[in-house]
């Protein structure tokens, strides 16, 4: 599964241009792999992907699949 899977004319409908969504899919990656490093440490800040992730996928392919799902609450310029 790569990136292109949504489709991002898909996920255009999702933000209002295709920088508010790199930016809000970016954001949201970063999350995710801020919740892979945290386990380890027993701390729990972040919440983990929204959708059953695949065997060695990516945290914006992650992103991108939960935007697609709308299964995010996204306010641009936050």
């Amino acid at each position: 599964m790569g990136i292109t899977n949504p489709p991002i004319d898909e996920l255009l409908d999702r933000a209002s241009s295709k920088y508010a969504l790199v930016i809000y899919a970016a954001k949201r990656a970063r999350q995710i792999n801020d919740y892979y490093n945290q386990l380890g440490d027993g701390i729990l800040e972040y919440v983990g992907p929204l959708v059953e992730p695949g065997l060695q996928e990516k945290p914006l392919s992650i992103a991108m699949r939960e935007i697609h799902s709308d299964l995010l609450e996204h306010t641009e310029g936050e």
